[in-house]
């Protein structure tokens, strides 16, 4: 990758420093221990430990769940055992310079049915200029980015006049407990880079995403006799119908420029439904969860409210209904939205940064996704960003998969923006 020539001497000899054949050697490894379903404790101590190795301090400490469970934004879906929160940092905490997070998490979904993998997916594998397997993309190649950005400028002996902090962190699939821990524990900064898969977009916001339940019953009768029960599944028609509806008034005509492009940009998706215990029976409950997005800028109880009379409304229309309201939970993952103002110095010096080593200016737009950003912006009060390689459309699906030079460009602009950002002697 050709070097612009707007760089100084200092920023040419720590992007010389990213060693790249180590970067995808490391995230193949980090690749293999699996993070899936809770088991992220192992891959943190290994990451405790390559931060030592990278000329980092290390905090490593056991994340208090009953403690954290007391703050009104910790949302949660995978009860856990012993876990870790793991902060590396570079440069000086009292120096003249800013500070900097640079956010990833460990955690990944499940591979799923592996058969319909075409590579195993608990390996990272090259293949046409992409790294493979789960967590490639989701996020361990990007993590392992902000790795390689932090461990070259200390190999490059740049002496940082802030401080640069680097967060592996858990369970941001199932709702952000890692970073809240992270944040609990006295860890913000004057800017932060959530390095999620944004296609290398810069993405000063992102939508929220609550996860609902709801309950439907029904009144079961032997099969034979279908007419003398009552169907959930009849039940959930209605309601998934109003629910249908109500995406469409809330999508339509969004105004927001950083979102206008996406067909849907905040939807309301159902994930699963599980209905009745026996084939020749009239089944007598029907449950069924999913996300719910929500806006930039609104407040997620009107949403809620909004989500709540919905659900109401379509029960007033139905007899049986009306008699068995369906019961409506908020559970698990709860991201709410966040936005940093686009002119905010984080934003713009990942973009200069991204600028000298691409040549061009980057895309700004928003993530319909929700991420650890939410909590960096709303509970730790730091402005923040996401940007980092691939397309998110890879994720949580078989043969999820990164482009290698989207890998290169990341780790190039996390240290060039650190570099700027922390500012450094030379």
């Amino acid at each position: 990758m050709e070097t612009s020539p707007d760089l100084t001497g200092t920023e040419a000899r720590v992007l010389a420093a990213i060693d790249m054949d180590g970067l995808l050697g490391t995230i193949s490894r980090l690749v293999a221990i699996r993070t899936d379903r809770g088991r992220e404790t192992p891959a943190q101590e290994q990451m405790a430990e390559w931060m030592t190795e990278a000329g980092l301090d290390v905090d490593i400490w056991e994340i208090d769940f009953e403690e954290l469970r007391a703050h009104p934004r910790f949302s949660i879906e995978i009860e856990r055992g012993r876990s870790l929160g793991v902060v590396g940092s570079l440069g000086c905490a009292d120096g003249p310079g800013r500070s900097l997070i640079l956010n990833g998490h460990i955690d990944v979904v499940p591979a799923g049915d592996e058969s319909r993998w075409t590579v195993p997916p608990w390996q990272g594998t090259i293949r046409d200029g992409n790294l493979l397997g789960r967590g490639a993309l989701d996020m361990k190649g990007a993590l392992c980015c902000g790795l390689y950005a932090a461990r070259a400028i200390a190999d490059a002996g740049v002496d940082l006049d802030g401080r640069l902090l680097l967060q592996s962190v858990i369970a941001e699939e199932d709702g952000g407990a890692g970073t809240l821990a992270a944040i609990q524990r006295g860890y913000t900064a004057d800017g932060a880079v959530v390095i999620e898969p944004t296609c290398l977009s810069l993405a000063p916001a992102q939508g929220g995403a609550l996860n609902f339940r709801i309950h439907v019953r029904g009144r079961s009768a032997h099969g034979a006799l279908r007419t003398e029960g009552v169907s959930a599944i009849d039940g959930f028609i209605p309601i998934y119908r109003a629910l249908q509806a109500l995406e469409a008034r809330r999508t339509s005509g969004v105004a927001d420029p950083l979102f206008a492009h996406y067909e849907v940009p905040f939807p309301l998706c159902v994930g699963t439904v599980r209905a009745g215990e026996w084939a020749s029976n009239v089944p007598e409950s029907l449950c069924f969860e999913g996300r719910y997005g929500v806006a930039v800028g609104e407040e997620p109880a009107e949403a809620q409210a909004m989500f709540e009379e919905a659900v109401a409304e379509a029960a007033r229309s139905d007899p049986w209904l009306e008699r068995h309201p369906p019961k409506v939970e908020w559970w698990g993952g709860q991201f709410h939205p966040a936005a940093t103002d686009p002119s905010d110095p984080i934003v713009r010096t990942v973009a200069d940064a991204f600028r000298d080593v691409e040549g061009h200016e980057p895309r700004i737009e928003g993530m319909p996704y929700g991420a650890d950003m939410q909590l960096l912006v709303n509970v730790g009060h730091t402005p923040t960003v996401m940007f980092g390689p691939g397309d998110v459309r890879n994720a949580h699906r078989p043969d999820e998969w990164v482009p290698i030079a989207e890998l290169e460009t990341v780790a190039r602009t996390l240290a060039l923006t650190a570099l700027r950002f922390c500012g450094h002697g030379g």
